[in-house]
This record gives C-alpha cells, sequence and structure tokens, in this order.
C-alpha cells in the first residue's frame, strides 16, 4: 500500500485554501471544532468521526494529537522527518474517508503546529526547482 504515484500524496500546490483564510487560522486560537481547520466541511468532519472509540476524530485537538502521534515512532537508524511525517498524515486523512482537501488539511495543521513547534514542518521540502530560474 506503500507504492506513491506522482498523482498521489500530499503536496502543498494542491491545496485549494486561500491565503486569507490560511492567515486567519494560523493567527486564531483553537477552539476545538473541527470543521475550523480549513479544509474540513461537513463531510469530512463525518468522516473523522466514524471509527471505534479512540479511533473517532470529533475536535480539532484530536486531530492535531494525530498529526503529533504520526511524527513517529523513531527507531535507531531513522526519524520520522517532515516530508514522511506529512504523507503519514496525508494517508490517514485518505484512509478515514476524506475524500477532498488532503492537502489543504495536512498544510492547514502543518503550519499552524510549526508556529508552535518551530521545525515539525519543512515548507522547503516542497520548492520547485524551476522557481530559481
Amino acid at each position: 500500500n506503500n507504492h506513491l504515484t506522482m498523482a498521489e500524496g500530499y503536496n502543498p500546490k494542491k491545496s485549494r485554501v486561500s491565503d486569507d483564510t490560511l492567515a486567519d487560522f494560523y493567527r486564531s486560537p483553537f477552539t476545538g471544532d473541527i470543521t475550523e481547520v480549513p479544509g474540513i466541511g461537513p463531510a469530512a468532519a463525518k468522516a473523522l468521526a466514524t471509527g471505534e472509540a479512540d479511533d473517532k476524530i470529533t475536535n480539532s485537538f484530536q486531530l492535531v494529537g494525530k498529526f503529533l502521534a504520526l511524527k513517529g515512532p523513531d527507531s535507531d537508524g531513522h526519524k520520522v522527518e517532515s516530508v514522511e511525517h506529512m504523507e503519514k498524515f496525508w494517508y490517514f486523512l485518505q484512509e478515514k474517508g476524506i475524500k477532498a482537501h488532503r492537502s489543504a488539511i495536512v498544510n492547514a495543521i502543518a503550519e499552524k503546529m510549526n508556529t508552535m513547534m518551530p521545525g515539525i514542518y519543512d515548507a522547503d521540502a516542497y520548492e520547485d526547482d524551476e522557481d530559481d530560474e
């Protein structure tokens, strides 16, 4: 299941959330409302709330908790770095049945967490070489 194709996986350029919406989200305090996360509407909220007991994600705090939990596990020879971490979160959202805006959700949570824990998200890892020309 870990076969990555170019069409799948996290890509910040696929985020269709406006810069204004993202900026508001970054500046605003967390309320816990799952739909405060850009890219999460009623359908995504319903998908996240499915599952058994602790698998249900019904608020934004739990979503952040899942995001942070996917930062590991580390082993002797391997640490989960930013790119792998974002992929794990993107695929988690896919497994939960979120069909749209996965990259937007990953981007919003990653950038918000990066303001609290600098270094957890490396936006530069997604820069195009074309931009340097």
